[in-house]
């Protein structure tokens, strides 16, 4: 999918340069992720209205860390963005000073302007760092704008036709606007957006509808057949709706796996919801299956890769009578970055059975409609393909289902206990209005027993963490505040109703440093 006309982000390693171009899909701009070494002529045929330089985890001096000897040609294409490592590699580019840090700069500082990039901005605000080099000294014709509470440069510009300053001028940013914990760092992308790309308004929900069929179309043909891997998610939902769009009916046969690591009733609910939508769709039972594989498995990455492993086998097994080219799967942006350095030298976080998890010997080819979208556009998506708010509104489910909310051992009776305490959360979040106000609320399962005291007597039983987050994407998330007596309500409901649980806590990390998901 290309839009002319849009900002191109090279992604140098970043873990949130999904996120930089998500934040500039908010402002209905078409953004694309490029690997940070594609050629300049790739980067000129797509006519960028603006490039944005991603961070990275490298230090500008590492022998392997990405680099672009072009940097003055690609200043002459649009105006240039660098953050965090963008900002350094500027630096560096163009005669400035960087200097590794004795101490990282890591999470919420401040930020002082000495000349703000915009008028909306405050002399003093709050920034989110995440680097371990600093610019000591500024490139040639370069002008410092703000500094951090270290007294180190946090921003600067080359203003085109300064003395050094290539094309159409460049902006560094220490620090990353894009993460929801930069005070004002919305403003400061849609002021190097409209005010410095002069961008236009080139993304919209039809648009994005209409591109998406035309490239399925494309990819499939119109005699090849798609089989379809349903789990009860959003994602997985909008792709098959989507494919049924695309090419008919008579061309996708869906398949849902009954892992028995699914919600309490979802099984039966997700199946109803689909023949009421018309997906063409067989349910496969696998509880036994699964459980089985994962008797005594503890490590989460194993567990993450024993419960993709299985759900092809099981998958290829049922639709091995279903003569077809393709595969879908409702893999997402957040997904992709998160497994595998997809455009550039990113680090691995934990891996997602739903990417890349297709076994050669099935001789079947991968379509991924969804793979450069965001969660919440996947949900606008969904809206213009008129699929129910039932379905389109849930709280995002991992793809592993409960096999990763139980720390440790999967097992059938802790599986029953997290069911019930889980229902109990969501079903007190729906009675109290909360659910839609939250992007995902869950209950994890802890690999420890505490004392109590019930009726009188001694109890040494299990400890649930409850976990609320509100969130745009996924990429980056802020723990849900509730009242006291909520928790306290929800606690008590729990600790009475489920057998073998006497102790509830609340989770209040944010993401980052912690992510969303335990395992």
């Amino acid at each position: 999918m290309a839009i002319n006309g849009g900002i191109v982000v090279l992604d140098f390693g970043s873990q949130f340069s999904q996120l930089i171009a998500r934040r500039i899909r908010e402002f209905n701009v078409y953004s694309e992720i490029l690997k940070f070494d594609t050629p300049l002529e790739k980067i000129k045929s797509l006519s960028p209205a603006g490039i944005i330089l991603s961070g990275g985890p490298h230090s500008v001096y590492d022998d392997n860390s990405p680099k672009r000897p072009d940097l003055e040609k690609l200043l002459e294409l649009a105006p240039t963005l660098g953050i965090c490592y963008g900002m350094q590699l500027l630096s560096l580019s163009f005669g400035g000073e960087v200097k590794s840090s004795p101490k990282r700069e890591y999470g919420r500082m401040g930020v002082h302007w000495i000349s703000k990039l915009s008028r909306d901005l405050p002399e003093h605000q709050k920034a989110w760092m995440s680097h371990g080099d600093l610019v000591l000294s500024l490139p040639k014709g370069a002008v410092g704008l703000a500094k951090s509470d270290s007294g180190h440069w946090a921003a600067m510009e080359g203003p085109a036709g300064s003395q050094g300053v290539p094309g159409f001028g460049y902006i560094g940013l220490q620090f990353h606007p894009e993460v929801s914990h930069t005070e004002k760092g919305r403003e400061i992308l849609k002021d190097f957006v409209f005010e410095k790309c002069k961008a236009k308004i080139n993304w919209d929900g039809q648009r994005l509808t209409s591109h998406l069929i035309e490239e399925i179309r494309k990819k499939v043909g119109s005699k090849d057949k798609v089989l379809c891997a349903l789990s009860g998610g959003v994602d997985s939902t909008v792709t098959a709706v989507l494919l049924m769009r695309a090419l008919g009916k008579e061309s996708v046969q869906c398949v849902f796996v009954d892992t028995g690591l699914m919600r309490l009733g979802e099984s039966d609910q997700v199946m109803k919801a689909y023949k009421e939508i018309g997906l063409p769709v067989k349910s496969v039972l696998a509880e036994d299956k699964f459980l089985s594989e994962l008797k005594d498995i503890e490590e989460p990455e194993q567990k993450r890769k024993i419960i993709g492993r299985v759900f092809i086998e099981v998958f290829e097994k049922a639709t091995q009578d279903f003569p077809c080219a393709f595969l879908a799967q409702g893999t997402l942006y957040p997904d992709v970055i998160e497994s595998v350095s997809v455009h550039g030298q990113s680090v691995t976080i934990k891996s997602h059975h739903n990417v890349g998890g297709l076994p050669e010997k099935m001789g079947l080819k991968l379509v991924e409609p969804l793979r450069e979208l965001f969660k919440d556009e996947v949900r606008q998506l969904g809206r213009e393909l008129k699929i129910p708010g039932t379905l389109l509104d849930r709280h995002p489910f991992p793809g592993p289902g409960l096999g990763i909310r139980i720390l440790g051992a999967v097992n059938k009776v802790d599986l029953d206990i997290l069911r019930q305490a889980d229902h109990i959360f969501i079903d007190e979040l729906k009675a109290q209005n909360l659910y839609e106000k939250i992007w995902q609320a869950f209950v994890v399962l802890l690999p420890i027993r505490t004392v109590g005291v019930m009726g009188d007597g001694r109890t040494y039983d299990r400890v649930v963490a409850l976990r609320a987050v509100t969130s745009i994407d996924g990429m980056t998330a802020d723990w849900y505040h509730f009242d006291h007596t909520f928790l306290s309500h929800v606690s008590a409901r729990i600790t009475n109703e489920v057998k073998g649980v006497n102790r509830v806590v609340y989770d209040i990390s944010s993401k980052p440093p912690a992510t969303i998901e335990w395992e």
